[in-house]
């Protein structure tokens, strides 16, 4: 039987190409979405043209409720999990003393309890089968901070404490867990910048140029494949925490 995985937030961005990517190994993805639902069937129909079938599901992952409804769908269709991909997350750029109590709990609902809340509700599948990878999707900015970005950094440095407290716990059952930090990525989520902030910013990365999605989901899914790599948290950026 296939490997059975799940990628949160994997309608747009670096999830929707994770989830391409996953699914053209021979993997059967479950790929999660929000409030995205036309993207999500677009990403669904594009596979389909390759003869790749995926399953969308529909739920907010900073929600208890909505990640058992993802499990329960997973474990009755497929009788197991191998694959547990945390993409799902949210940004903001604010001052610091700008930032509300609402900001912090949307943003570390969205980004840092929901990938912890996946893990607890995926692991003992996991557990039981005595095999798994999770893979998490932090940031540089969870390793360095940013400014104006306060509350996204706490999530993402909690995203890593996870990872590497989960590599520890899981180890004997077989389950490995990883972060992936990328750094500046061509993705929605940095539309704000502008022409010449990119340009600024490409200057400041060793190779020289903004990272692309599939640059994410080709590290994904190297660690897929190995079986020895646990409680790492790997830069995808060009280079560019070195700077």
């Amino acid at each position: 039987m296939k490997e059975i995985a799940i990628v949160t937030g994997a309608s747009r961005g670096i999830g929707r190409e994770i989830a391409k990517t996953l699914a053209r190994k021979g993997i059967k993805v479950i790929a999660n979405y929000n409030k995205s639902k036309e993207k999500a069937e677009q990403l669904q129909e594009e596979l389909k043209k390759e003869n790749i079938e995926i399953d969308i599901v529909q739920a907010d992952v900073s929600k208890r409720e909505e990640i058992k409804k993802i499990i329960k769908y997973a474990l009755e269709k497929y009788n197991k999990i191998d694959i547990l991909v945390n993409n799902a997350g949210i940004s903001e750029y604010k001052l610091v003393t700008e930032e509300t109590d609402e900001d912090w709990n949307r943003i570390i609902n969205n980004n840092l309890y929901s990938a912890f809340a996946m893990c607890q509700e995926v692991i003992p599948n996991m557990i039981y089968n005595k095999k798994g990878c999770i893979i998490n999707i932090s940031s540089i900015w969870g390793l360095v901070g940013s400014s104006m970005e306060v509350i996204y950094s706490i999530s993402k440095a909690g995203i890593d404490g996870l990872t590497k407290a989960l590599a520890k716990e899981l180890g004997p059952s077989n389950i490995r867990v990883n972060s992936i930090a990328p750094g500046l990525i061509n993705t929605d989520m940095n539309n704000n910048l502008s022409v010449n902030d990119k340009l600024q910013l490409e200057n400041e990365i060793p190779l020289g140029r903004i990272g692309e999605s599939s640059d994410v989901a080709k590290c994904v899914s190297w660690l897929i494949e190995d079986n020895y790599i646990t409680g790492q948290v790997i830069s995808v950026d060009g280079g560019w925490i070195i700077t």
